[in-house]
């Protein structure tokens, strides 16, 4: 059973791990990979990554991505996203340690963002505009 417009946006703010898909090259399927991602309601869907990165040449060249978030337990439930890049920013401090929290324990957050900082390096963030949804619950069926 699809999800409400309020049930999607819900199922999307809460921290699950995104899998973003974004076309790579016209011979090729999209790369997928597994990221952290930040939604509320109403809003735009980001995500951070380095400069440099292979999804981040993508993102730029397609102009748009997708991103799908699921669960399995207690039903079987997704909402899926895509849609236009609306701007990339540099990141700051504050994002950084808002995505760390929004899915790291208080007590892990610090070390990893040292971690990030020391051994990953810049990133930026994309802002995506969803634009089209799907959605399913499997336990209403």
């Amino acid at each position: 059973m699809a999800l409400s417009v309020a049930e999607r946006e819900q199922f999307l703010a809460e921290p699950h791990i995104g899998a973003l898909s974004v076309a790579e090259r016209p011979d090729r399927a999209p790369l997928t990979i597994p990221l952290w991602y930040q939604y509320t309601p109403g809003g735009e869907l980001w995500v951070r990554t380095s400069p440099g990165s292979r999804k981040k040449k993508a993102i730029d060249a397609a102009g748009r991505f997708s991103l799908m978030a699921q669960r399995t337990a207690p039903t079987v439930r997704y909402v899926s996203v895509e849609g236009p890049v609306t701007r990339t920013e540099p990141d700051s401090p504050e994002r950084a340690r808002e995505m760390a929290a929004r899915y790291l324990p208080e007590e892990k957050v610090d070390g990893y963002l040292e971690f990030e900082r020391t051994q990953i390096g810049e990133h930026v963030v994309v802002f995506l505009r969803p634009e089209h949804w799907l959605s399913l619950d499997m336990g209403a069926v």
